[in-house]
């Protein structure tokens, strides 16, 4: 299969649980608020949010007024026209931008089991692929699995690994990492990040150290933080992007585990709410099904355009 069918696929229980059900609320049905009630009934149940299903509603409600519309089947395309457009509002080019002439260095960061470790192992394939020199640092030094689990990637991709035992200062690690990148000319440095300590202040302290590090051990480097979220979490992967917003500077969103899941719904109320773009969309295990997301194609998937 070509990409936009893996899309397809990998979307079809988040089609089964948002777009199946909105249709049968707008299936033979005039315009009312009792149509609209069961809307927003039926996208919040979708995983797509309260604040953002009162949004779309709230924008049916003025298109409607404005086309003069009575019949609920005329709001399918609208509603979808109305996502597409919440999804692209801050869209740039699809995937990850990096510098052609400097050293680009991504911060995975994200909580235990989203599955961070294994989307640097394939973007490392990716870019190695690509004919980029790649460097891994396996900075969540406190769990020996991590750790473990990186190394089985940098050996699967052919790429070289920074790692120190386990319970080593994270921030050192990646001081040493930083040096052997400029060192060894690497194009691309991905850094693990852990995604559990003792509480959330430590955590979020440990990132904060990682980042004052790196400005201050690579200023011309470009930086970008980027967090990885289960979409399979539904509403808590809101709670986590505005969580780990409030410490580091996050540059944009990577979306993991689609295929698995009928709550891909919250990928609207995650770029609504964050106002953060998505950059990459995990649809299924194979290094190829962690690709750059584009927000039409997304769109054009799930309605099966």
């Amino acid at each position: 299969m070509g990409f936009f069918q893996r899309l397809q696929a990998g979307l079809s229980r988040t089609k089964e649980n948002l777009v199946d059900k909105v249709t049968e609320v707008f299936r033979g049905r005039k315009i009312s608020e009792d149509l609209y009630d069961d809307l927003e009934e039926a996208l919040i149940a979708a995983d797509v949010g309260v604040e953002t299903s009162l949004l779309l509603v709230e924008r049916l409600r003025i298109r409607v007024k404005e086309d003069k519309l009575s019949d609920g089947e005329q709001l399918q395309p609208i509603l979808e026209e109305e996502i597409a457009k919440l999804l692209t509002k801050n869209e740039l080019p699809p995937g990850i931008p990096l510098a052609s002439d400097k050293l680009n260095i991504l911060v995975i960061i994200g909580v235990n089991g989203v599955g961070k470790t294994t989307t640097i192992g394939k973007l490392a394939s990716r870019y190695i692929n690509e004919g980029k020199k790649v460097l891994l640092a396996a900075g969540d030094t406190f769990r020996a699995a991590a750790v473990d689990q990186l190394a089985a990637w940098a050996k699967r991709a052919g790429v070289d690994l920074i790692r120190q035992a386990e319970g080593a200062d994270p921030a050192a690690l990646v001081f040493d990492a930083i040096h052997a990148a400029i060192s060894r000319k690497s194009n691309v440095l991905l850094i693990d990040t852990a995604g559990r300590l003792q509480n959330k202040a430590n955590l979020m302290e440990e990132l904060g150290k990682i980042g004052r590090i790196i400005a201050r051990e690579a200023p011309d480097a470009k930086v970008q933080n980027l967090l990885v979220l289960d979409a399979g979490t539904g509403q808590n992967a809101i709670s986590q992007a505005k969580l780990f917003g409030q410490v580091a500077p996050l540059s944009g969103l990577i979306l993991t585990k689609l295929d698995g899941t009928a709550k891909g719904g919250v990928i609207v109320g995650i770029v609504n709410e964050t106002g953060l773009p998505i950059v990459q969309i995990g649809v299924g295990e194979a290094i190829e099904d962690l690709q750059d997301f584009n927000a039409k194609e997304f769109v054009a998937a799930l309605f099966e355009r």
